[in-house]
């Protein structure tokens, strides 16, 4: 620990004891590494409410190094609350190198069978149990009613109320049945938004009357299902005001209105929505007056001021809320009610928290599923590669990583690897000739994007000069009338590792 650590934390006398442990109780902030960082240590000793786990804290290669650091957590606070954004799909910490093997939303909102999305549900909580994680950051709740939105997408269930009501409730279920908790994102709705609130403030422009229509029946179903927490949105609701929801305290009176008791947690402080307007040590202060109980801090490895620094990213949080405690902004009553929350969730998990019997089905349990949730549009050709196919030409012409799921690599390479040789290409690549006779793969994501439509026209153009057969596989939303691609394609909800699998058995069908 340096000598600036030390100082901030271990010599503060100006903060009385009983609040710095108070203060501590409501921040939940992210560290750098796969093991427990000084600091870290003597904030949890101190009181820290725990931790959210990111793919940087978890070494795929070690079967004992995720549950140690659990164990090593609990050891300096046996009460803490440790998460983790695990929705399955294109959303994964635990399985973020080789993709997830827990079908997406979209894939499940797809098959519409609830007793499927409970038992993948049990899955992404038998993976978080495994690790010593008490509290999965899922599901989404989110009706995506707006197909342009650039954030939510496939981690919904899909743009229809009742369908993402009861596979949210079902996934809710599913992932309590392990001893872990829910968390139902993102409290009032973000499903009807154009911006993403990680790189922007974004509007929900809706009345209040739509919004309790659409977009608040998921969440009633997640309560009525025993959800442990819920996320708030940084979005903003104009008939409610224009601070976004985790700092608007309409949006708190509204969540607990409904009748909702348990963990209200905010969405990362370290967003731009937050960061770039009050900053997050302001917008923790703000988010515990609007109603929120525990403060996730966000991932210090975000390039943003903190440079990486986890104590920095903590300490401006910590040293906010005691600045407002001791102005007398912040009331210990808000404080203690928040801390009392927290606690009980810790003594939910504790309660259930018990050996399962099971782990996490195998990485193919799933592909079948998977495979039945794809569906085909044979428009230019079959959507399979030729027969005796032994190589293929695929070309990625997905333009940005969605910041919720963090980059990832190509899984659809990666399955048809298996079988076949993969000859890569960037959608650059298209200016000089095409491989000659091999079949082209092309993956998009956004069939509204002029941008997407423009690449696979070209690879529709360049394969048809070559004469070779080209195939799109759609890892995004089905396509809108009037948007499908200019090939045949296979459309999959989402890419992750199970998919890519599932597409690859599709795609080589006939090979």
């Amino acid at each position: 620990m340096t000598a600036r650590e030390t100082a901030h934390i271990q010599t503060r006398p100006d903060v009385p004891e009983q609040l710095l442990r108070l203060v501590n109780s409501v921040i939940w902030p992210g560290f750098v590494g796969t093991t427990v960082p000084v600091w870290l240590a003597q904030a949890l000793s101190d009181g820290l409410a725990g931790v959210v786990y990111f793919s940087h804290n978890i070494d795929p290669e070690s079967r004992t190094q995720l549950p140690a650091l659990s164990a090593a957590i609990r050891a300096a606070n046996p009460a803490a609350v440790i998460g983790v954004d695990e929705e399955g799909g294109n959303v994964t910490r635990l399985q973020a190198r080789d993709g997830s093997t827990v079908p997406g939303a979209a894939v499940l909102g797809a098959l519409d069978d609830v007793t499927v999305s409970e038992a993948a549900g049990r899955d992404l909580g038998l993976l978080c149990h495994a690790g010593g994680i008490n509290l999965a950051l899922a599901p989404v709740a989110d009706v995506n009613t707006n197909p342009l939105n650039p954030v939510i997408g496939v981690r919904a269930f899909g743009a229809d109320t009742a369908l993402v009501s009861r596979h949210t409730a079902a996934v809710v279920r599913g992932i309590q049945s392990t001893g872990v908790g829910a968390c139902a994102k993102h409290y009032p709705g973000h499903g009807d938004t154009v911006a993403d609130s990680h790189l922007d403030t974004a509007r929900l422009e809706l009345g209040m009357d739509e919004i309790a229509a659409a977009h608040l029946p998921p969440f009633a179903a997640a309560f009525e299902a025993g959800v442990a927490s819920v996320m708030s949105a940084h979005i903003i609701i104009p008939e409610l005001g224009e601070a976004p929801a985790t700092l608007n305290p309409a949006v708190g009176a509204l969540l607990r209105s409904s009748g909702f008791t348990g963990l209200q947690i905010t969405d990362a402080l370290d967003m731009a929505a937050i960061r770039a307007t009050v900053g997050p040590g302001e917008g923790a202060v703000l988010a515990m007056l609007a109603g929120a109980d525990l403060l996730c801090v966000g991932n210090p490895l975000n390039d943003y001021s903190s440079g990486g620094n986890d104590f920095d990213c903590y300490v401006q949080v910590r040293d906010a809320l005691i600045a407002a405690a001791g102005s007398g902004r912040l009331s210990a009553g808000v404080l203690t009610r928040a801390a009392e929350r927290v606690a009980a969730f810790a003594q939910w998990s504790a309660a259930h928290w018990e050996a399962t019997g099971a782990t996490a089905g195998s990485p193919f349990r799933w592909v079948d599923d998977a495979e039945r949730a794809c569906t085909v549009s044979a428009t230019h050709g079959p959507a399979t590669l030729p027969p005796g196919s032994t190589d293929v030409v695929v070309l990625d012409a997905r333009t940005e990583h969605n910041m919720a799921a963090g980059p990832t690599a190509n899984f659809f390479a990666t399955a048809l690897e298996a079988s076949v040789t993969v000859h890569l290409l960037g959608p650059g690549d298209l200016t000089a000739a095409l491989p000659a006779g091999l079949p082209v793969v092309a993956i998009a994501d956004a069939l509204a994007s002029p941008g997407q439509q423009a690449v696979l026209a070209d690879v529709a153009a360049a394969a048809k000069a070559a004469g070779v057969p080209a195939i799109c596989i759609n890892a995004g939303l089905a396509p809108a009338p009037g948007q499908l691609a200019p090939l045949s394609t296979i459309h999959c909800h989402g890419s992750s590792r199970v998919s890519a699998a599932a597409v690859a058995r599709l795609l080589l069908a006939g090979a």
